[in-house]
């Protein structure tokens, strides 16, 4: 029987920071007038300085979830975990964690970084994913300037689906928007 996050004591510093993260996130999320309950929060992701705390957090995932995938993205190891107990986040219940190894960028700090809805286009039609997410927001005001605003299309190796993303940052928290789910971008 695997056992549960809370328990792991390679995840121990993940556990107990996760409400903080969680509270931040919804903060940024109500100063955003954002309203997601009704969009699937597909996954939580943590950002690493240090090769020790990835391959720490990796074991302690391991011990509470599968690996479901594992690629090299923008030339470090992106390693995704199917969590067996969905992990509490605000209004969501998330049952996958986005583990990046190190990469050229440094982070302030070892922690939960993002969460990541699905918003899926009108007909599947990819060119309108931007602006489908960004009418997400009610007051386009409150992007600017202040918020990093950052649209992307990352690529993994042998990925099919394209995956482009919206991406705010407020503080430290990010939160970012595709139009599939991770489980189908890396099937």
């Amino acid at each position: 029987m695997p056992s549960p996050f809370k328990d792991i004591a390679e995840l121990r510093d993940l556990h107990h920071s996760l409400p903080a993260f969680s509270e931040k996130l919804l903060g940024v999320l109500q100063h955003l007038a954002l309203s997601l309950k009704s969009y699937h929060a597909d996954h939580i992701s943590v950002r690493c300085f240090q090769q020790a705390t990835a391959e720490r957090w990796r074991a302690g995932l391991l011990q509470c979830g599968d690996l479901i995938s594992e690629k090299i993205i923008n030339g470090r190891p992106i390693c995704l975990f199917s969590l067996h107990q969905p992990l509490q986040v605000g209004a969501w219940h998330i049952d996958c964690v986005e583990l990046p190894y190190p990469g050229e960028k440094l982070y302030p700090k070892e922690d939960w970084e993002h969460v990541e809805w699905v918003v899926p286009t009108k007909n599947g039609d990819l060119d309108t994913f931007h602006q489908t997410a960004l009418a997400l927001f009610p007051d386009k005001t409150l992007l600017m300037p202040q918020l990093k605003l950052k649209f992307s299309n990352p690529d993994g190796e042998g990925e099919q689906l394209a995956n482009p993303t919206l991406a705010v940052t407020e503080n430290g928290i990010t939160v970012k928007f595709h139009p599939y789910s991770i489980r189908d971008i890396v099937k």
